[in-house]
């Protein structure tokens, strides 16, 4: 349970002055629903206000702040700008400069002969000098209050960033003094501030490089220790040792053999389920790279061994996939497959709960339905979750505790993750890395297509179904919008439809109800139907190896990660496949290095550190997913500094400084508390 002192913190949006429901709308649509968040969104830059007492020319293209006395008004016809002439102490003048609406306002703001404290950007238009819609007009007495360096916050419409600012001061009254978590040592040697102080020093002046580091190091911190705590409690726990004795694996009828990447992944899960200490491992495979075969040796070690396997996927399409896939692998074996997902119901779900309880069902297969309250299993040995990004630590916790003892774990994703975030988000867990690729799959050709280029594109893919192939084309949104230019699927497969006919193109997209997405989905992977065209929903999950050209359509709208997932749709089978990104028109330079990666390589794990590297603070694997770990604080080039340090310092306090129940650790538990973090605290026994 949160700590009461933080209280204050964690009360919603609407307990700060000024912000009724109206603005609490806008506000959250900035991610601003507390008053935490509101603490924590932390100004992105500034403008620096220079003071003066003169107009000078040599000052244009600075915001500068002036007394000025105005002296006449120019209001034009029409639409136009209404001027307010005004002078300095020295009669030198300045248009100020406002456009659109009534003139009597701004004449309200600045009455003839009365001084006012003005602050704007500066700037030239002909012989003239003139500032365009001034930020501050205030009078003298009001001036006192007028800042030099001003914060600029991250916006959204309707939000001003003078408005941020009053509500993050307010925010920031409300934290309270908190003890110290960080090592003295440590923050000696950093020159870092106290927390509130820095919390309070970056509002009033983001350019306080001290202050911004504290607080992105007491995230990061936060996050390892509480992953220290999940991987301390896991391992402190006695699991049941799995020993399979290769009867079941010895079975399979492989037609191929597994690369040196992929026996070695085994042999390490292997290894780890031997032992009475549950495993924890992250295995991390680029898109093809095999991590269906290590999925279904681990689980068939838990059949050989009288266990029951659980593989927990993100969506039904992906569960439905992966279960006609391991029925097929596994069929050799004689291992009893199920798959459950929120639209099983009736005497089906009946059955395979049923089978689950009484051991007759070995391995199951499904979406976040296989932990609800009402499944239970006989003896679950191992837990394999797919796409790990899109679940958080919480729910992973709710599927192990589905167990008599904690179950073996195995998570994989097929976002090849930058080292510095595997550490920050999967600290508590050993990681494996396929990284080969199985013999026979060709490098995919990827091309960069200018959208003006539509026509020769679509005749292209004419040809391409002519010749016997399918290809997925992808758009990034599913209906039309007022506020986007971009191609809807649904208006894209209808203009496909129109040059290859009706029965050559299936439509898939999310808000489709599952029984129709999966006939489109059948139609396609029985090649009655050329073209899929779809959303991002295909992402993961579709699996047609004849399937040898992907467009993409507005490819410089998608993230690195998002694109490589996509592109790894095909290839799947022999042959050559073709990746084609459509571009915009006007790219900029971050979309235009991104489209030259991706035509340059298929290294996944090269495109996530470059991902990471291009996208800065912002999202960090492509799209940010349910689950994601989240970090406000701290941007990518601060996690990768400051995570060694904070490791060793959690660590430190774990190991010398008595954990949560020491002075220091129960500063470290607000600080879990404050982070939201508090999943670790609320795992353990002291919790």
């Amino acid at each position: 349970m949160r700590p009461d002192l933080l209280n204050p913190l964690f009360a919603e949006i609407t307990a700060l002055k000024g912000v009724g429901p109206g603005l609490a709308k806008p506000l959250e649509r900035l991610g601003l629903a507390r008053v935490v968040d509101m603490a924590f969104h932390l100004p992105t830059g500034w403008i620096d206000r220079l003071p003066r007492e003169e107009l000078d020319a040599a000052d244009a293209g600075r915001v500068i702040a002036i007394t000025l006395v105005p002296v006449d008004y120019r209001v034009s016809a029409g639409r136009g700008p209404t001027r307010v002439h005004a002078q300095d102490a020295r009669g030198n003048i300045v248009s100020l400069v406002y456009f659109g609406g009534s003139s009597g306002w701004v004449k309200k703001l600045l009455p003839i002969g009365e001084a006012r404290r003005v602050s704007g950007k500066l700037e030239t238009y002909g012989q003239e000098l003139q500032i365009i819609h001034p930020d501050h007009v205030l009078s003298l007495d009001e001036a006192d209050g007028l800042a030099e360096r001003e914060a600029v916050y991250p916006l959204s419409e309707g939000v001003t960033s003078k408005r941020l600012a009053g509500f993050a001061e307010q925010a920031v009254a409300r934290a309270p003094v908190l003890p110290e978590w960080i090592e003295p040592g440590l923050k000696a040697a950093r020159g870092w501030p106290d927390w509130r102080h820095a919390l309070t020093r970056i509002h009033a002046d983001p350019a306080d490089a001290k202050a911004r580091e504290r607080l992105a190091y007491d995230e990061v911190f936060a996050n390892q220790l509480a992953l220290a705590l999940v991987r301390g409690e896991a391992r402190s726990k006695r699991g049941k040792p799995l020993m399979g004795d290769g009867s079941l694996r010895a079975r399979l009828n492989l037609p191929y053999s597994p690369t040196g990447a992929q026996a070695r992944t085994i042999r390490e899960i292997e290894g780890d389920m031997a032992q009475d200490r549950p495993m924890l491992r992250l295995l991390q495979g680029d898109v093809g790279s095999g991590k269906t075969l290590v999925a279904a040796m681990a689980l068939l070690i838990a059949a050989e061994a009288g266990a029951q396997g659980a593989l927990l996927a993100p969506t039904e399409i992906l569960a439905r996939q992966h279960y006609e896939t391991l029925s097929r692998l596994l069929a050799p074996t004689g291992v009893t497959v199920a798959v459950l997902t929120g639209r099983d119901k009736g005497r089906a779900r009946e059955s395979t709960l049923m089978g689950l309880s009484d051991g007759s069902i070995q391995i199951l297969i499904g979406t976040h339905a296989i932990f609800q309250e009402a499944v239970s299993y006989r003896d679950l040995g191992l837990v394999v979750v797919d796409e790990q990004h899109r679940f958080g630590v919480a729910q992973r916790m709710m599927l192990q505790a589905k167990a008599q003892r904690p179950p073996h774990l195995l998570v994989m994703t097929a976002t090849p993750i930058p080292r510095t975030l595997t550490l920050a988000n999967y600290g508590e867990m050993d990681v494996s890395r396929l990284d080969e690729m199985p013999p026979g799959r060709e490098p995919i050709e990827t091309r960069v297509v200018s959208e003006d280029r539509l026509a020769e594109v679509v005749e292209g893919l004419a040809r391409h179904l002519a010749g016997g192939g399918q290809a997925y084309w992808v758009c990034p949104l599913v209906e039309e919008s007022e506020k986007s230019d971009l191609a809807a699927a649904e208006a894209r497969a209808e203009s496909l439809r129109i040059r290859l006919g009706d029965a050559a193109v299936a439509l898939v997209h999310g808000r489709m109800k599952p029984p129709e997405k999966d006939a489109q989905m059948a139609r396609f992977q029985s090649a009655q139907a050329g073209v899929l065209v779809a959303t991002t929903v295909i992402e993961v999950g579709v699996d047609v190896p004849n399937a040898t050209l992907i467009i993409i359509e507005h490819a410089d709208r998608f993230g690195l990660a998002q694109l490589h997932q996509l592109r790894g749709r095909v290839g799947r089978g022999g042959g050559k496949s073709i990746c084609l990104l459509l571009r915009g028109g006007q790219l900029s330079e971050t979309a235009r290095a991104r489209l030259a990666l991706m035509r340059e390589t298929n290294d996944g794990f090269r495109i996530a550190e470059e991902d990471l590297r291009l996208r800065g603070a912002g999202e960090l694997l492509g799209t940010r997913q349910s689950g994601d770990m989240a970090f406000r604080l701290a941007s990518p080039d601060q996690m990768a500094e400051l995570l060694p340090a904070a490791n060793q310092d959690a660590r430190l306090l774990i190991d010398r400084d008595g954990g949560l129940s020491g002075e220091r650790g129960q500063a470290a538990r607000l600080a879990l508390y404050l982070f939201e973090r508090d999943a670790a605290v609320a795992l353990l026994r002291s919790g």
